[in-house]
């Protein structure tokens, strides 16, 4: 029965670079500070695992065999690729890189957050692809989280899954939006209205989260008229101009297409706590310094246009 070969291990992998590179068993002792019979009872250790001489006799010393010179090669990947799993990389050069992300957001970001991140990253990152999934009630964020469809998801849970990693990114006042022509959209409106008017309301876009509005109306008995649902926020501006709809969001939203369009925003006549926003991530990319630099872009981002809301001049 034939002896099975010996295995190669990462010291093999350095005496066989150094001894090709070097085409000498003395200086590659020097270089690896070995003695000479530990290199040359390495150097027959490789000749039995490769199943070749390697390195032969030449006319002014060692020569590298047509094998040894493509053992080279590998060996020095071998080590690079050994190198980066025992030293991980910890800087990360947004500039050059060429990394794809993949952010999955609700269709509520697309106005004012996702475009603010969008030039952030042709600022900072111009050779970077961004890719953004929408968010709805059939995808399963969680696992596409973990399995690395996604690196980031933004979303505004009532309970965000325990399992993963959060952290908060603003907290979105609660108004009401009406077209101009609404007969309250300069009366403002009250509570006994609120329930009686016909709403337009978002579809739900995670099939198991309860609507935040209705959620909150129901802790206190109330329930609104909702008379039609809507899966892109988009539109929403657009179905009030022509109707008398009204729509319940938070204020990023409603101002952003207030400053462009004739559409209202006005105070909630009830007391609904914030919306809160948070980005949610999985332990495999916690610790990626090109995650890590993408959730902080994403943070920033949130904190500037937060503090814009809450800047004087506002359309109520």
């Amino acid at each position: 029965m034939q002896r099975p070969r010996e295995q190669i291990d990462a010291y093999l992998l350095r005496v066989l670079q150094i001894l090709l590179t070097e085409q000498s068993v003395s200086r590659a002792a020097l270089k690896l500070g070995q003695s000479q019979p530990a290199i040359s009872n390495s150097l027959r250790r490789l000749r039995e695992i490769t199943g070749d001489a390697i390195l032969v006799r030449g006319k002014s010393g060692m020569v590298a065999t047509e094998r040894g010179r493509e053992l080279l090669a590998y060996a020095t990947d071998a080590l690079a690729a050994i190198d980066r799993i025992t030293h991980p990389t910890t800087e990360f050069s947004p500039h050059s890189t060429s990394r794809v992300f993949q952010l999955g957001a609700p269709d509520y970001l697309d106005a004012v957050f996702l475009p603010k991140i969008a030039e952030v990253l042709r600022r900072e990152a111009p050779q970077a692809k961004l890719i953004v999934h929408p968010i709805n009630a059939g995808f399963d964020y969680v696992g596409a989280l973990e399995n690395g469809t996604l690196d980031v998801v933004i979303g505004n849970w009532l309970e965000p899954p325990p399992q993963l990693h959060m952290s908060r990114l603003f907290d979105d006042e609660v108004v009401c939006m009406l077209g101009n022509h609404h007969p309250l959209a300069n009366k403002g409106i009250s509570l006994k209205h609120y329930l009686e008017l016909p709403h337009l309301a978002p579809t739900p876009y995670v099939s198991e989260r309860h609507s935040f509005i209705d959620g909150c109306l129901a802790e206190r008995g109330l329930r609104r008229h909702i008379q039609m649902t809507m899966p892109y926020f988009g539109l929403v501006p657009y179905v009030l101009m022509r109707t008398d709809l009204v729509f319940t969001t938070g204020r990023q939203f409603a101002q952003h297409y207030a400053r462009y369009l004739p559409i209202r925003v006005v105070a909630s006549p009830f007391a609904f706590p914030p919306m809160r926003f948070y980005q949610l991530w999985h332990e495999r990319t916690h610790a990626a310094p090109e995650i890590t630099w993408l959730r902080r872009r994403i943070a920033e981002v949130a904190t500037e246009l937060e503090a814009n809301v809450r800047a004087p001049g506002r359309a109520d």
